[in-house]
């Protein structure tokens, strides 16, 4: 592998860096106008994600409070638009960026927005989908995906849409082990199960579970295979108690078409981390991950091309701050994202790489002061971006060149 070219001086452009706009529910109702009114305003919360329609369109979605917001931008986001409310009925919805909302679009052009719906005993949900017929004008009432209703964890969903048009969602899902506790057997960590829909996320087929013994609270991450197959990683406890990652390709049923270690850093934890990876597949078939482990008694973010038994091009990304990174691919480039802590604010970083993997070039994007939410690559046609939420500065995109 080539060595990493670092160039300091070569900044991505920043499209926008606007705050967000403020939904008329921000304050309780009964308290319109009043000092009271104001201090109860419900704070933004910045978990979000956001994806480019077929007509190059931005659709930004966000929690506030109990509801689920829909922004869109004409101009990758220089401006947006009055948001629109998904759920018209208020329902308590995961908002953190482990667990943050959905959004994709189905092959007839529905859009299709996902989330957690916390029940009332603690780290338990389920899997919540809304969807609109009209390019995100409105939304249909939401149906919950899976079939199963114990008040366990259904939660930490990905969605995606296969190449066939099917739409695929994977969740983190806990009655297994809910059902070795009770017949007093162990049980390591969670699993992994999914559902599919074969009418565009109307509704969807019985649920299938995916693997046994996958990490509790790390999200999973999702692409499309270059046969059009979905493809999932998420952070596995192999045992004993080695917190790697697996990865699975799905049949068109949902089911596990084979599932296979991932990652080798042998990190041996009994506790979850709450750092989940990022993964993308290259036009040749690469499977490229991202993703964060403890090795050599250090905890990092590493970069690497995931193959059957091992892994090529295994390499650290940025320095010891390094977190929350996400990978995106357009055509034969790649970005990867990630923030790091500096001790005074918290920087957005990209490499951009244009030979699959071999070598980078390094950007500067921008600082928060704030608090920020994890950012997000983004591809559209041949072009990539990063979304970023940061707490002063609104919604931010970044186009990457």
């Amino acid at each position: 592998m080539k060595h990493l070219r670092t160039l300091g001086a070569l900044v991505a452009t920043t499209i926008v860096l606007s705050s967000l706009p403020e939904p008329a529910f921000a304050a309780d109702p009964k308290d319109k106008g009043t000092m009271a009114g104001m201090a109860k305003k419900v704070r933004v919360e910045l978990a979000s994600s956001a994806a480019f329609n077929k007509n190059g369109q931005l659709l930004a979605v966000a929690k506030q409070g109990d509801h689920l917001l829909l922004y869109r931008s004409s101009d990758q986001g220089s401006n947006w638009s009055p948001p629109v409310i998904i759920n018209a009925r208020p329902e308590a919805i995961s908002g953190d960026g482990e667990n943050r909302p959905k959004i994709t679009f189905a092959q007839d052009g529905g859009v299709l927005v996902s989330w957690t719906k916390p029940l009332s005993k603690p780290n338990t949900g389920e899997v919540r989908l809304a969807r609109s017929d009209d390019d995100g004008i409105s939304f249909g009432a939401p149906i919950t995906v899976h079939r199963d209703r114990q008040e366990i964890t259904h939660r930490f969903e990905t969605m995606i849409v296969g190449g066939d048009g099917r739409v695929y969602v994977a969740w983190i899902d806990k009655r297994d082990l809910e059902s070795a506790k009770a017949a007093k057997h162990p049980y390591r960590g969670a699993a992994i199960y999914a559902t599919v829909s074969d009418d565009g996320g109307r509704s969807f087929k019985p649920e299938t579970k995916v693997a046994d013994h996958s990490c509790e609270c790390c999200r999973i991450a999702a692409a499309v295979d270059t046969d059009g197959a979905p493809l999932i990683l998420w952070r596995h406890v192999f045992e004993p108690n080695e917190r790697d990652h697996a990865l699975a390709k799905l049949n068109l049923d949902g089911t596990p078409a084979n599932v296979e270690r991932a990652t080798f850093d042998r990190w041996k934890v009994d506790g979850c981390p709450h750092h989940g990876p990022a993964l993308a597949v290259a036009p040749d078939g690469t499977r490229h991950a991202v993703w964060f482990n403890v090795k050599d008694g250090a905890g990092r973010v590493f970069y690497g091309r995931l193959k059957s038994g091992g892994i090529d091009g295994q390499r650290l990304i940025g320095g010891e701050q390094a977190a929350r990174a996400d990978i995106a691919i357009a055509n034969q480039r790649m970005a990867i994202i990630w923030k790091e802590f500096d001790g005074e604010q918290t920087l957005l970083h990209a490499e951009i790489s244009e030979d699959g993997g071999a070598s980078f070039k390094r950007l500067a994007l921008g600082a928060a002061s704030g608090a920020s939410d994890h950012p997000r690559a983004i591809a559209h046609g041949k072009e990539l971006f990063a979304y970023w939420r940061t707490e002063l500065e609104g919604m931010r995109v970044f186009r990457l060149p």
